[in-house]
């Protein structure tokens, strides 16, 4: 029977193919990690206690949809400026 967890080598896959966030969207992200989720940063600091967290699955909604709304805004700017250009 296949477990519904996805795998460890399939989570390095899409981590690695996923393209760089301009520094503005990391800044943005590193800030709804420290409100939503206290997260103090999301650099690796290669220590279990410090680089994973127990966290309640509405912080981790909360955290997805502030990200998500982020991009949003973003966008709606970005096509804002598009056609103000």
């Amino acid at each position: 029977m296949m477990s519904s967890q996805p795998s460890f080598k399939r989570n390095r896959e899409i981590i690695v193919s996923m393209p760089d966030l301009p520094a503005a969207a990391r800044r943005q992200i590193a800030e709804i990690a420290r409100t939503t989720l206290g997260i103090e940063t999301l650099e690796t600091r290669y220590a279990d206690r410090l680089d994973f967290h127990d966290t309640a699955v509405w912080s981790i909604k909360a955290a997805l949809e502030a990200v998500w709304l982020a991009g949003a805004a973003a966008g709606k700017e970005a096509a804002r400026q598009d056609g103000a250009a």
